[in-house]
């Protein structure tokens, strides 16, 4: 209240003496300028201030146990800890310390988890902040908040009583980009800069020893500076769990949880290929969602069936399709089902024709294995099941829908990958070197030949393909048995 009525009292003062001829441009001027200084204050102490995203002097009370799956990472990062916790053995050796370990893979496969877990397998203060904190339109801010977190990182040392800190930078691709590539001004540059300083300063001699963890889904965004030896010394890669992981982080999510004796984690994690640590952790999440509505005692199978659709496709929606249009979705989602059966036999999890975010119905595919590499035939069987859907629709009921356009993406990115891979009939390739005609042409010689033994293997099953949508048409979704029984 009483800004607002000295603002008015400056203002009236102005005005009455512009009225008496007085010039008053020499006190707007000033006006302005203190304005702009108290303008530039504020921003400094919220610059400044407490930032409430950057974690400062914990201990972390995750450990190496607690994460499932990722051996070689955690195997790795023990062995790249080992400096912090016999710096007497580094000293007598000579050995010059790790001083910066990079976590990069993709999103969601436990990057900040195994930081933390170091900063308390190593016993050391552990700091945490994003890169998009170290910068801001003001030039010298970031590299103030560089200097400011290295001082933090010792005193929060000395303050435990401990004799090491971690910090970690999360998303530091932010932060440490390629230098030049920001013309509009050198903020970017300098916070980078002040980074590289700041980790070369940190020596074997030092009270607090300080190790640098970063995360990033986008190494090739990072400067080089920051990559090399001396700096961030190793790389750790953080993958997506393969199937034997995945069942270790489902145990752990799940042994607070009261699971029914039919539950069975082994096929649950067969179901989920490609699936992160975060998508699993929802998952088991979604499923006890999913007891509670239903005031289950316990966690059962349908529960987490029903959890890894919703994880992938979005909650159920409450679509009502006329006749016509839902026979068409179970012809369709029938087509894909018993096409990827005589090709990938016992591939076929579910079937359901409940819509679910952008789709009106799907086929879930459980492979009996992760596969990391891909046969032309094993493509092929993509290719088919992508374009038994729209098959289906065109020999049953005399003309496709809309409904296929994701199929054929899916099938022509396929066949892309076989021709760019030297699996078509081009042989080995370079894509840069490959003209659009030949290389669209090249695709539609694949797809066309897969679309033949398409349209047999419909035309053979055509009566086995109605009654499947006979069956959706009453329960809705069924399991891969039933589809394996009628196709047998």
């Amino acid at each position: 209240m009483l800004k607002e009525v000295a603002v008015g009292v400056a203002l009236a003062v102005l005005i009455f003496l512009g009225i008496q001829g007085v010039d008053i441009w020499p006190l707007l001027l000033l006006a302005g300028l203190g304005a702009a200084l108290f303008f530039t204050g504020f921003m400094s102490r919220i610059n400044w201030g407490p930032r409430s995203r950057v974690t400062f002097g914990t201990r972390s009370a995750i450990t190496f146990q607690d994460i499932g799956g990722q051996n070689t990472a955690k195997n790795e990062l023990i062995e790249a800890l080992e400096f912090v916790l016999r710096p007497d053995d580094i000293q007598r050796l000579g050995i010059r310390p790790l001083k910066g370990i990079l976590l990069t893979g993709p999103p969601g496969t436990g990057k900040t988890l195994l930081a933390k877990a170091a900063a308390n397998y190593t016993d050391s203060v552990f700091l945490s902040a994003s890169g998009s904190e170290f910068v801001e339109m003001y030039a010298g801010v970031g590299a103030q908040r560089v200097r400011q977190l290295f001082q933090d990182a010792r005193q929060a040392a000395r303050r435990e009583g401990l004799e090491s800190a971690i910090i970690f930078i999360d998303e530091i691709e932010v932060m440490a980009g390629r230098r030049g590539q920001h013309h509009s001004h050198l903020e970017y540059d300098q916070t980078l800069n002040q980074l590289l300083v700041e980790m070369d300063g940190i020596n074997t001699d030092d009270d607090i020893r300080v190790l640098v963890m970063a995360a990033t889904n986008r190494a090739d965004l990072i400067d080089p500076a920051l990559l090399r030896p001396g700096r961030f010394d190793r790389t750790v890669r953080v993958d997506l769990p393969d199937r034997a992981a995945r069942e270790a982080i489902l145990m752990l999510h799940t042994r607070n949880k009261p699971l029914d004796v039919g539950v069975d984690l082994g096929r649950i994690a067969q179901e989920t290929f490609g699936f992160s640590g975060a998508h699993l952790e929802s998952v088991c999440n979604e499923a006890a969602i999913l007891a509670m509505r239903e005031h289950a005692m316990a966690i059962r199978q349908d529960h987490f069936k029903a959890a890894i659709d919703k994880v992938l496709l979005g909650e159920r929606l409450d679509r009502h399709l006329n006749r016509s249009e839902l026979f068409r979705v179970a012809i369709h989602e029938s087509g894909h089902a018993v096409v990827g059966e005589l090709v990938k036999p016992g591939s076929v999890s579910s079937i359901t024709i409940a819509p679910r975010g952008m789709a009106l119905g799907f086929v879930r595919q459980a492979p009996d294995d992760d596969r990391l590499l891909e046969t032309v035939s094993e493509l092929k069987a993509d290719i088919a099941v992508a374009l038994g859907g729209s098959a289906a629709e065109r020999i049953l009921l005399g003309e496709q829908s809309t409904g296929a356009a994701n199929d054929f993406e899916k099938a022509w990115e396929v066949a892309r990958r076989m021709v760019t891979t030297g699996l078509s009939s081009l042989g080995v390739v370079q894509e840069e070197a490959l003209s659009p005609e030949v290389l669209y042409k090249t695709i539609q010689e694949i797809l066309r030949d897969s679309q033949e033994l398409v349209d047999e293997l419909i035309t053979e099953h055509q009566e086995v393909i109605r009654q499947l949508a006979e069956r959706l048409l009453v329960e809705e979704t069924l399991p891969g048995d039933e589809v394996r029984r009628l196709v047998a």
